[in-house]
């Protein structure tokens, strides 16, 4: 269920607001080409600056709008066990299909503190949970042994990595029991961690390209290796273009130039530079997408 190439969403504002308009219309683009699944309210949703009630509604929208097409995988993770149990137990009464828990993040806890707050999570909401590890920007490595702890709560069900080290997805796979999902969480990995026994991804760059995206892990699920490996190369570009400025300026940007959405952050994010701007839609036009400068 939770297998395959899996959008990260953004999260499109027009005049301070959610664009709720603007998200039915992404999500309909997603399941259109070809998505198994999406993630409202990660990184790329621009979570932080979301207030608690706007977090929810984005969450029920993307309910709504996905109507049971593809999973839905509700961000729900914080720095606070109390506040992530609360964001928790709201995607469960929405209906979200399962949640996905970033490490809590500033207050850099020990390994035994990250075991404890997700195993209290896990026991105060019956939802099925993914582990989420991005040490850069959450300032905190989640190990390979704490994960298989992990992996023997019943209801936590997977992990997505994005350390981008191949040797601790490697340890991940090896140490937690055997079913444990590994999701990529670094688009450029996607296809080398399929390759050592991964999942899926849950991608920033499907958020423009979803059937290509789909189409590498898909080849891959099945077994065609050739097919996967063009489709990684031809996505390379468009992977490293998302991260020229902090995720998610670039992706946003770029949803824009394509007239999808309005392209507008919250403070502290910022427009992206006019030179980064420029480079954005040089790759773009190469991909044939109708940029606009």
């Amino acid at each position: 269920m939770f297998t395959g190439s899996i959008t990260a969403l953004i999260t499109p504002f027009r005049d301070g607001n959610i664009d709720e308009g603007g998200l039915k219309r992404l999500i309909d683009f997603q399941i259109l080409n070809g998505t198994n699944g999406v993630v409202p309210c990660g990184t790329t949703g621009e979570s932080a600056t979301l207030s608690y009630e706007e977090h929810n509604r984005v969450i029920e929208l993307t309910i709504e709008a996905a109507a049971g097409r593809v999973p839905v995988i509700a961000g729900t993770g914080s720095n606070s066990t109390s506040e992530t149990i609360a964001l928790t137990r709201h995607a469960k009464k929405a209906g979200a299909d399962a949640a996905l828990l970033i490490t809590p993040y500033y207050n850099k806890p020990t390994q035994p503190g990250l075991y404890e707050h997700y195993k209290k999570v896990a026991e105060e909401v019956d939802i099925p949970i993914i582990l989420y590890n991005v040490p850069g920007r959450t300032s905190v490595n989640m190990l390979p042994e704490t994960v298989a702890r992990l992996s023997e709560v019943k209801n936590i069900i997977g992990i997505k990595e994005a350390t981008g080290d191949l040797k601790q997805v490697s340890d991940v796979i090896e140490f937690s029991r055997k079913g444990f999902l590994v999701l990529s969480g670094d688009d450029y990995t996607t296809l080398p961690l399929l390759s050592i026994g991964g999942h899926g991804v849950i991608s920033v760059t499907s958020n423009i390209m979803p059937k290509e995206m789909s189409g590498m892990v898909n080849s891959f699920l099945s077994g065609k290796m050739d097919e996967a490996k063009r489709l990684h190369f031809r996505l390379q570009p468009l992977h490293r273009a998302m991260f020229i400025e902090t995720n998610p300026i670039p992706v946003k940007t770029a949803l824009s130039i394509m007239g999808m959405v309005e392209e507008e952050f919250r403070l502290p994010l910022t427009r992206m530079s006019e030179a980064n701007r420029a480079r954005l839609i040089s790759v773009l036009k190469a991909y044939g997408l109708g940029a606009r400068s």
